[in-house]
């Protein structure tokens, strides 16, 4: 050992040392379990005083690279790689756990990680089968379009102007009178919440919803400091959201027709009580309406259409009716609204794909769009009658439900408080997925979101068939 600290050096002798027994240690010249020369040895070594070495040596410990035993010496430690690899690298754990965006519920995890495999039923999930989705037609659209190169470059920042005129088409079907600055495209429902979340409000705003919400399976307002707060919708509403808003920014998030997670469908009447507590409370209300063209009645016209003061935010989306991988929705309210809220996604995206519009803005004109959704509607009808009737079988003792008006679920609710976490697992140990009560709503152990939608015929009969088996055995157990 001829090496010396350099007393030049703008590094401390102390540091110097420490570096030096660190290399000794990454090379391997010191394996893990080598004593160390007393530090007498080493200060006579080093030419420094004795406390300089012991300095440098408890910094060392107090890494982790080395360790003392009393009576015996100083050693390396059998864990100094793992130590020293703590001191290189980042600590991205930290990192992560002091982000900004919160982590999904651990069952959502779950769900998330299960509905990627193709050995699993699917009773939960919250999109069309496959073979639900128009995939030939979709091909031949491809085939039929005449692509010019600005529809492989960027987006504008709200989005293809015709496909913005085509939306505001559409939606006066609705009732909604829109012009094409008023409307900006997005990728899918839950990117204009994102950005509603992030452009609108501030800090501590307060997010009113329903207390059953799909909001409180996703993060977009809580994790940018957003208060969510169930609301009960009574004649109490007006003044209840008055005197829970005080004097913070607030807005009321709404899915009136085919509510997720529950399928329930609102009233005129309904609509135009909520419209109008907001209204006196100066509250701006989400209509989330991406399940409307899925109802398989008539629809009644949405919160929107009876909005003359820009108060409403309307979302839709073709990811529940033709294809989520196109990621094309739209988000319609006041100019000055939409154009701050496209500026934002000018700085997160660039703009929604181009050729995903170009396909959405050809099945609206075409027709396609139209015809596609009757038949969808008949098969999603035919899917409902085929699962309640199992249901009606197998789950009249157990069980409750509301025949299903469409879209993709029914809330089959339990007589006993039998979903929980073990419950969610037992099921999945089996194969079946499911989407619990309690991710809507913490304190719900009664209530799974059943989807139709997706698994096969063959699926829905044997995945309620253990779902059965394993209700019957909580029964007895609990």
């Amino acid at each position: 050992m001829s090496w010396q600290p350099n007393r030049q050096n703008d590094t401390t002798l102390q540091q110097q040392i420490v570096q030096w027994v660190t290399a000794k240690v990454e090379r391997g010249d010191w394996a893990a379990g080598t004593r160390l020369p007393t530090q007498r040895q080493l200060a006579m070594q080093f030419g420094v005083n004795r406390s300089t070495v012991q300095q440098a040596l408890e910094e060392l410990k107090a890494m982790g690279i080395l360790e003392a035993k009393v009576g015996s010496g100083v050693y390396v430690t059998h864990n100094s790689w793992h130590a020293l690899i703590q001191q290189t690298q980042p600590n991205w754990q930290n990192y992560i756990e002091t982000s900004l965006h919160k982590p999904n519920y651990h069952t959502i995890q779950l769900i998330n990680e299960y509905e990627q495999r193709d050995d699993v039923i699917r009773l939960g999930t919250g999109e069309l089968a496959p073979s639900l989705l128009p995939t030939e037609e979709i091909e031949a659209s491809l085939r039929e379009l005449s692509l010019q190169p600005k529809a492989l470059g960027y987006s504008s920042p709200q989005g293809n102007d015709q496909l913005r005129s085509a939306i505001c088409e559409y939606v006066q079907k609705r009732g909604i009178d829109a012009e094409p600055q008023q409307v900006c495209i997005v990728s899918g429902a839950l990117q204009a919440l994102q950005l509603i979340a992030v452009g609108l409000l501030e800090q501590g705003s307060i997010v009113f919803q329903e207390p059953t919400s799909y909001l409180n399976s996703v993060h977009p307002f809580q994790s940018v400091g957003m208060q969510m707060i169930g609301i009960q919708r009574d004649e109490q509403l007006a003044q209840t959201l008055a005197q829970r808003k005080r004097k913070k920014q607030a807005v009321f998030y709404a899915i009136p027709t085919l509510h997720n997670p529950t399928s329930q469908v609102w009233t005129s009447l309904e609509k135009k009580q909520l419209y109008e507590a907001c209204q006196a409370a100066r509250i701006p209300i989400i209509e989330d309406d991406v399940y409307h063209e899925l109802l398989f009645e008539d629809p009644l016209p949405p919160i929107k259409a009876m909005d003359s003061s820009g108060q409403v935010l309307y979302i839709g989306s073709v990811s529940k009716t033709l294809s989520p991988g196109l990621r094309i929705g739209w988000l319609i309210g006041p100019t000055t609204v939409i154009e701050r809220l496209a500026d934002i996604k000018m700085q997160t995206d660039y703009g929604s794909s181009a050729i995903s519009q170009e396909i959405v803005l050809h099945w609206l004109q075409s027709g396609k769009y139209e015809k596609h959704l009757i038949n969808l509607r008949q098969q999603l009808q035919d899917r409902a009658d085929f699962t309640e009737r199992i249901l009606q079988e197998n789950f009249k003792g157990l069980a409750d439900w509301h025949k299903p008006r469409g879209g993709f679920y029914i809330w089959l609710k339990f007589h006993k408080p039998l979903v929980d976490k073990e419950f969610f697992v037992k099921l999945l140990q089996r194969q079946v997925l499911i989407n619990p009560g309690y991710i809507y709503d913490p304190q719900d152990h009664h209530h799974i979101r059943l989807s139709y939608a997706y698994a096969t015929y063959e699926e829905l009969r044997e995945g309620l068939q253990i779902l059965h088996e394993c209700v019957i055995e909580a029964k007895e157990i609990e």
